[in-house]
């Protein structure tokens, strides 16, 4: 381990200071602050942000720790940052003779948003980190899986896998499992799992089986396939640097980077069907062997180029709810909302997610205007300058929540691939060209999904400068601190010269003893 410490880059050693951190673990010298007031006379503890740290001091501090399980750790983060080393040497170095398959790695990790959605936590003993192989055989392996997972949201506020499937490059199932949640479900959300409580009954099966599955599915540098893969890699706990995304590699043309097409889009414009009925719950099997064929219609096509068509939208009879505190059922939001109303929840599937959204559907577009008008809440702008409402409510026991009501615009969009548009052999075609439906409620949500995240970018510029402002009080705080400990020190020295004093005048004024 004290080798892989010495040669290690600056940014692995900042990462693993952090976790110790965040963890509170401590070496034989005590935590980092401790370390850092016995190794640092100068700064001490007042200069704790291990970027702005030297590597010495870094390495000093984590050879500090000789715990079996705290070296294991280290190790997975190493592991970590290895893999996707590996993998960047090797985009490198095959430019000139990269696979198809490998082609569509290299977007995928080229993608702006992919720094981002793919920050997985570094040493978190639940997370298993797939080790890529180093011979550059193995890395140019063009074995696909594709992934796809149902998740129920829990009594703590957080998502728990009940469903994963797997399949390979042939739409074989290589993995259909059901997942006992192992916690309180406060929701199965049927609706949209298409899992319900009974459906669970008697299952054993839990993540860590699930992840002892997935280790020999992608051993040998394997490929990972799935849509918004970031999502289902997060709730499996599974870190694997290979993968293809499908919403990353079709890509809309003319429009901004952060508008990705549904998985139900997707199939219509390229493959020529619907992975999703409306009114069915989603399938996983189904959504994985979509994201494969899409993955294999693009390997034999090239590039699909995705044409943003504007329609105006026939009926206005929704709101759209976000921001949803996670604990805020259902039934509480229709008790927020006047009149005659449905509410209909948006599937989400990031794991731990805090917010969640939902559409209040009505009868006509009048009785939606209406609503808004009798909703009582402050009137604002969204990013995207559409009406909202920010309404404050009460749960019942002192409890209080707040949400969005916002307005639907009044132009919708539809994914549609340009007129050369090939459908996918396999699946029933027309010999004449054909124009697709609209599909609304896809591009509602994909819709309020790009404005959703306009809003996020911005909450996550202001919550930055918010941590730096505080970053520099807290460092402005050790400083002082460490002055009042030097003062209490110099003043505790000044006591006991003042005590020592007043002995000796209290002797002279007694005098000599007879």
């Amino acid at each position: 381990m004290d080798e892989k410490l010495e040669t290690a880059e600056k940014k692995v050693l900042v990462e693993i200071v952090k976790l110790v951190q965040k963890r509170g673990m401590q070496g034989t010298g005590g935590g980092w602050k401790d370390f850092l007031n016995s190794y640092d006379k100068k700064f001490g503890s007042s200069l704790s942000d291990p970027s702005k740290r030297s590597n010495d001091v870094l390495v000093s501090f984590l050879k500090t720790f000789t715990k079996e399980d705290d070296l294991k750790l280290f190790d997975r983060v190493f592991r970590g940052f290895l893999n996707r080393n590996i993998l960047e040497q090797f985009r490198k170095q095959s430019l000139d003779n990269e696979s198809p398959e490998q082609r569509l790695v290299r977007l995928t990790l080229e993608h702006p948003q992919y720094p981002l959605d793919y920050a997985f936590p570094m040493g978190d003993e639940e997370w298993l980190v797939t080790k890529l192989p180093k011979k550059s055989t193995m890395m140019k392996s063009n074995a696909m899986v594709a992934v796809d997972c149902e998740m129920v949201l829990c009594e703590d506020g957080t998502e728990a896998l009940v469903r994963v499937c797997v399949v390979d490059r042939d739409l074989k199932v290589k993995l259909d499992e059901l997942v006992n949640p192992n916690k309180a479900v406060a929701d199965y959300r049927t609706e949209i799992t298409g899992v319900a409580a009974g459906d669970l009954e008697g299952v054993t099966c839990s993540v860590a089986d699930i992840q002892k599955s997935m280790k020999k599915l992608l051993s040998d540098g394997t490929i990972l396939v799935g849509h918004s893969l970031h999502n289902d890699l997060q709730v499996l706990k599974v870190d694997h640097a290979r993968v293809i995304d499908t919403s990353y590699i079709f890509k809309y043309e003319g429009a901004p980077i952060h508008k990705r097409p549904s998985l139900n889009n997707l199939c219509k414009s390229v493959l020529g069907y619907e992975v999703r009925n409306p009114s069915a719950a989603h399938n996983c099997l189904d959504d994985a062997r979509a994201a494969m064929k899409l993955v294999l219609a693009k390997l034999e096509h090239g590039d699909i180029p995705l044409v943003l068509e504007y329609v105006p939208q026939a009926k206005m009879e929704k709101l759209l709810i976000h921001r949803i505190p996670i604990r805020v059922s259902r039934e509480e939001i229709s008790r927020v909302i006047p009149g005659n109303v449905t509410i209909e929840v948006k599937p989400f599937k990031k794991a731990q997610a805090r917010h969640y959204s939902a559409f209040a559907v009505f009868n006509s577009p009048q009785e939606a205007d209406q609503a808004f008008e009798n909703i009582e809440g402050n009137e604002e702008k969204d990013s995207s300058g559409l009406p909202q409402k920010l309404v404050t409510f009460h749960r019942g026991k002192g409890l209080t929540a707040s949400l969005y009501i916002r307005k639907m615009p009044r132009d919708d969009s539809q994914c549609q691939v340009s007129s050369n548009k090939r459908t996918f052999q396999g699946e029933e075609t027309s010999t004449e060209s054909k124009k697709l439906k609209t599909d609304q409620k896809a591009e509602e949500e994909r819709m309020v999904n790009s404005r959703q995240l306009d809003d996020r970018l911005k909450e996550i510029e202001r919550l930055k400068q918010e941590l730096k402002e505080k970053d520099d009080h807290l460092n402005e705080m050790e400083g002082l601190k460490q002055e009042l400990k030097e003062k209490d020190a110099r003043i505790a020295l000044q006591d006991k010269m003042i005590s020592n004093l007043l002995k000796k005048v209290d002797e002279m004024k007694k005098g000599p003893r007879k």
